[in-house]
């Protein structure tokens, strides 16, 4: 575990990241073992219900988060190195929210709208491209996608107002 020493205000111990990671596991291991309790685990006549491979799937997850989470504990003042400082750490931030932010507005806008949106902004903001190329893809983007999910493979998109607007 070489590295600097967690400490830093604002820097992220590594231990922390692998304890919450470690819960995490824990937590989707249990979800997926109980919804796999509700759709069945057992045999039919046919074969396995639905939930028989996810249920010991569900368990693998649980007794591995488990297992990080006592291990990372039992270790817990050897795990001084720093996983990310809050230097590094802002770039990260500069993607991720703008991603959250995308995926929030798929709900009121829809996959397309909110593309273009997101798309365009990212190649100003981060790409520095001029108007023109950034107008092209990020509406190109869109468009290609309803193409190819809405009309060939007949899979519908998350559709907003616009959408509705004009009545597709």
């Amino acid at each position: 575990m070489a590295g600097p020493e967690a400490g830093a205000r604002g820097d992220i111990a590594t231990r922390w990241v692998e304890l919450v990671v470690a819960l995490l596991f824990v937590l989707a291991g249990a979800i997926v073992i109980v919804d796999s309790l509700r759709v069945g685990i057992t045999w039919a006549d046919d074969g396995p219900r639905a939930g028989y491979f996810p249920f010991y799937i569900g368990c693998l997850l649980t007794f591995a988060g488990l297992y990080v989470t006592v291990e990372t504990l039992l270790r817990w003042k050897k795990i001084g190195t720093t996983f990310v400082t809050r230097e590094r750490l802002k770039p990260v931030l500069l993607m991720l929210f703008p991603s959250i932010a995308f995926v929030v507005l798929i709900a009121w806008l829809g996959i397309y709208v909110a593309s273009f949106l997101y798309i365009g902004a990212f190649m100003l903001w981060q790409g520095k491209y001029r108007i023109l190329p950034t107008l092209l893809v990020s509406v190109g983007i869109p468009v290609v996608l309803f193409l190819v999910f809405e009309l060939w493979f007949l899979v519908p998109l998350p559709k907003g107002p616009l959408e509705r607007l004009i009545g597709y």
